[in-house]
C-alpha cells in the first residue's frame, strides 16, 4: 500500500509541476519511470490525465489548466512544432497545451516503457512522434 500512494504522489508531483511550468518533459518521464508508471493519457477535453502501471491499475488526476478551445482541424505540423518547442525548452508545459490545442489536439498517450508519444485529432487524426536520442 505505501508503493501505491508513493506512486500517485510521483504522479501527482510530475502534473503539478509540468502545470506550473517547472518542469521539462525528460525531468516528467524520469520522475514517472521511477514510480513505475508505464504509460499516460492526457485527455484534454476532459482536462484528465490517467496514469497507467505494468499491473492493470490506473490513476486519474485531475488537470488544473484551462485548455483553450481545440481546433477543429488537427495540424500535424502544429503539432511537431509545438513539441520541438518544448524540447528546445523554448516553452513549458501551459504554453505546451495552448499550442496543442491549437494545433487541434484532444488527448495524446505517453508510451514511456514505448519511448513515444500519439497525439490525436477530433477524427481519429494522429501524430507518433518517437522521444529523442539522449
Amino acid at each position: 500500500m505505501i508503493g501505491v500512494a508513493m506512486n500517485i504522489e510521483a504522479m501527482r508531483d510530475a502534473l503539478r509541476g509540468s502545470e506550473r511550468g517547472e518542469l521539462v518533459f525528460q525531468r516528467v518521464v524520469g520522475m514517472l519511470i521511477e514510480a513505475g508508471v508505464e504509460s499516460y493519457n492526457a485527455d484534454l477535453v476532459s482536462h484528465r490525465y490517467t496514469y497507467y502501471m505494468p499491473d492493470g491499475e490506473t490513476h486519474i488526476e485531475e488537470g488544473a489548466l484551462a485548455v483553450p478551445q481545440i481546433a477543429e482541424e488537427f495540424s500535424a505540423d502544429k503539432v511537431v512544432a509545438a513539441i520541438r518547442a518544448a524540447q528546445a525548452d523554448a516553452v513549458r508545459y501551459p504554453e505546451f497545451l495552448k499550442l496543442a490545442a491549437h494545433a487541434g489536439v484532444v488527448s495524446y498517450r505517453v508510451f514511456l516503457t514505448g519511448k513515444r508519444a500519439v497525439y490525436l485529432g477530433r477524427k481519429g487524426e494522429m501524430h507518433v512522434e518517437e522521444f529523442p536520442r539522449s
